[in-house]
């Protein structure tokens, strides 16, 4: 499949995100890859940190457009390897400050574009470079869309009412179009373990498919994704939401004024009444966060460009046999990012634990938390653990302000 027809780029290069999970359980070395339209290249674990990945309020945004994420999609079918895409709107936000599960399942994922125009303004606020929204609507219908090819896109349906998954499926059958559906389910309802059976997995598997789309509700989805990692044969998986009931044409979706206006959710609201409530609650919740969170970072932000408080960031690295400690003075921001990668990169390749000493740290920003949670994730596919030490009140309060006090409480 090719997605010429959405003007990508000739010789567009891009860097893929493996699952360090799956790999891992596959005894495989390489997490990440790199290529041209012509001479696609592996690469190891570490070159992950390449991610363009910023951390806003306890969560991965990635900086990317619509034509870069296709790229990393195809790659991924092409090759075969996993590829968890989540979307993060306000509802994922909110969610993700109550449920630690749910926040996992982000911060795991191999690429989390921002949905939703709140999330868009937050992090623009913050000082990250994000310049568009990438749904999961967006995704799905581009997919849907793109031209047509020698092979084209297989899709498995997963989840959804009664009956929708089974009409959509129709539906791109007989549309002939770059989208084949190779298969629908909807397995009921029940818990994640009741809808994890050996018989569920082995149907998607024997579908043969490049994308597995699930619509359940978001907290069951992503727990279900999460749960599934290492089984999930289909290269590319994700949630989609309320896709599908827009592909079935039992709701419709917002136009384009009102989606770019940030006000898509009231459109939900019209389409769906019973959604009230949930915007509701997530609305209060996100005025409580920009008062007591975003409001003081872009204070604190503003206050430092004017007084230029930005100290050269000092790194050094002492090996132990188990842990490396790599201690980071002065401040953690995105201009220095490209300074510390190497640091990271050598701990990684010797697969130890790593401690992050943060007691002559003066400042961090959305940049230096993304590539935190990258080493994390990579990390945590070697079964090994990013931890801290020696963070003073105000570097706990940057964390907590930022939603990332979660980190500290790691310990190799």
């Amino acid at each position: 499949m090719t997605f010429r027809d959405v003007d990508i780029p000739d010789g567009l290069r891009l860097q893929c995100e493996f699952s360090s999970a799956a790999q891992n359980s596959q005894g495989a070395a390489n997490s990440g890859c790199s290529q041209t339209s012509s001479d696609p290249t592996h690469l190891t674990q570490a070159d992950e940190l390449l991610r363009p990945v910023f951390g806003v309020l306890g969560i991965p945004v990635d900086v990317l457009d619509l034509a870069t994420l296709l790229e990393k999609i195809q790659t991924a079918f092409e090759m075969r390897v996993p590829f968890l895409l989540s979307t993060p709107n306000v509802n994922f936000l909110m969610m993700s400050r109550s449920d630690a599960d749910f926040r996992e399942s982000l911060l795991m994922s191999d690429v989390c574009p921002a949905d939703g125009m709140p999330i868009l303004w937050i992090a623009r606020l913050l000082g990250v470079p994000v310049r568009e929204k990438l749904s999961g609507s967006d995704v799905f219908e581009t997919l849907r869309s793109a031209g047509s090819s020698s092979r084209g896109l297989k899709v498995f349906l997963f989840g959804g009412a009664e009956g929708v998954a089974d009409t959509v499926c129709k539906r791109l059958n007989a549309e002939g179009g770059s989208m084949t559906c190779v298969g629908a389910l909807n397995p009921g309802f029940g818990s994640v373990a009741e809808l994890s059976t050996p018989q569920i997995i082995e149907t998607i598997a024997s579908s043969h498919a490049d994308l597995l789309t699930v619509f359940f509700s978001a907290r069951k989805a992503q727990e279900w994704l999460l749960h599934n990692h290492e089984r999930i044969q289909v290269p590319v998986r994700a949630q989609f939401g309320a896709t599908i009931n827009i592909q079935a044409g039992i709701i419709k979706r917002a136009p384009a004024w009102i989606r770019r206006g940030g006000f898509e959710w009231v459109w939900r609201i019209k389409e769906e009444p019973y959604l009230w409530r949930r915007y509701w609650n997530d609305g209060c919740g996100l005025v409580h966060l920009v008062l007591l969170s975003v409001l003081p970072l872009v204070i604190s932000r503003i206050w430092r460009t004017l007084r230029g408080e930005v100290n050269e960031l000092v790194i050094d690295r002492s090996e132990g046999q188990h842990v490396d400690v790599i201690k980071l003075s002065g401040s953690a921001v995105s201009q220095f990012v490209d300074k510390a990668i190497p640091y990271f990169r050598q701990s990684l390749d010797a697969r130890k634990n790593i401690q992050v000493d943060l007691s002559e740290l003066r400042g961090i920003d959305p940049r230096f938390f993304g590539l935190l949670l990258v080493i994390r994730r990579i990390l945590l596919g070697q079964g090994l653990i990013l931890g801290f030490l020696g963070a003073a009140p105000r570097v706990k309060r940057i964390f907590r302000l930022n939603g990332f006090e979660f980190l500290l409480d790691s310990q190799p």
